[in-house]
């Protein structure tokens, strides 16, 4: 029995979590939950799932996370503001089932610091279909990581078509609904970005060893390449459960969490270059994680604000990556050990500077 804490169980990773949980009371307990706001939601799971340990906000989250006693800890709240949870979990020894890629990306290698060895999984689809893969092979036989993008709404515009692009047209993404913020970092692929920052700091793999293909249909999650010239790639239909479900009880399967494919029927998987000119992120995500240190946090709170301004009609769609770029550009890391605070402040003078730019 794997006792279960969920951050974030009124979103979208954590409802499908207790999904999850839901169809197998024997393997899972639930016993905590917080929610960022949803105080309603809440108490309607805590209910459902008898649990006597919630609370609302991340600080509360902490605290919770080091008085309750639990086996997984899932952290599904979206943003940086996970971090300190993320800290937490890693402090008080639970595994890590991290949906919360920004606070990884954020805490860069003040989290793996702290990390033991195989104490993270990751439930990011790309992330778990790489560990998965990563199984068919030892460390020294991997020759590079491509993670798959679904290319969003706007697969196949140059940028110049991109310019009128309106806060609606950029939350339509043809496959996933992930919220406002994920959603359309997905659109901008800065999404792709950060989950590259990702791929490096979980597997330890080089950032130029690590590519993004373009997959439209977001049945093949991932794959790794392998010296012999072998591709192992890890596919399944769109369902977040089937990651959920290896992040709580990693590295056993849950029988029947997911729908295999159907090889009955005629499909077609395409797969095409990324369009690097009309979709700047990546590249810059792969700069700033080279950077290392507070950059990928002034990375992601600048695109934070940028993507709030852009769907408050202050900004045009073509403007958020253009004052993420303006904001790295200005900004300089400060000497000495990576800390929390250090953390803390570049977020705080990120988001300052990009409003300063929005104007």
């Amino acid at each position: 029995m794997r006792r279960v804490i969920i951050l974030g169980s009124t979103g979208s990773i954590g409802t499908q979590a207790l999904d999850v949980i839901r169809g197998d009371r024997d393997r899972f307990e639930v016993v905590g939950l917080t929610a960022g706001s949803n105080a309603e939601l809440l108490a309607e799971q805590a209910a459902a799932f008898h649990v006597d340990d919630t609370a609302l906000g991340a600080a509360d989250a902490e605290r919770l996370i080091r008085s309750v006693d639990a086996d997984v800890v899932l952290n599904g709240i979206t943003g940086s503001i996970g971090l300190g949870p993320t800290l937490a979990a890693l402090e008080t020894g639970r595994t890590l089932a991290l949906a919360n890629k920004e606070s990884l990306i954020v805490g860069g290698d003040l989290v793996r610091r702290i990390a033991a060895p195989g104490q993270i999984v990751p439930v990011d689809s790309e992330h778990s279909a790489i560990a998965q893969a990563l199984r068919s092979g030892t460390a020294t036989e991997v020759r590079r990581l491509v993670l798959t993008a679904s290319g969003g709404p706007f697969r196949g515009r140059d940028r110049a078509s991109l310019a009128g692009v309106t806060p609606a047209e950029a939350l339509a993404h043809p496959t996933w609904d992930m919220g406002l913020v994920v959603t359309t970092n997905s659109a901008t692929l800065v999404n792709k970005g950060l989950e590259v920052i990702e791929a490096h700091l979980l597997f330890d793999v080089p950032y130029d060893r690590i590519e993004v293909t373009v997959h439209p249909q977001s049945i093949v999650h991932s794959m790794v390449e392998f010296i012999d010239g072998s591709t192992i790639a890890q596919a399944s239909p769109p369902d977040m459960r089937l990651p959920i479900s290896l992040g709580l009880d990693w590295p056993n399967r849950v029988p029947g969490v997911g729908v295999p494919l159907d090889w009955t029927s005629p499909q077609q998987w395409t797969f095409e270059p990324l369009d690097h000119e009309a979709f700047p992120a990546v590249r810059l995500a792969k700069l700033v994680g080279g950077q290392g240190r507070t950059y990928p946090a002034v990375f992601n709170a600048a695109n934070e604000e940028a993507v709030a301004a852009f769907h408050a009609g202050r900004l045009g769609y073509l403007g958020i990556l253009d004052t993420v770029r303006a904001v790295v550009d200005d900004h300089e890391a400060p000497e000495g050990e990576l800390t929390r605070e250090a953390l803390a402040e570049a977020e705080h003078w990120a988001r300052a500077r990009a409003q300063q730019r929005i104007g």
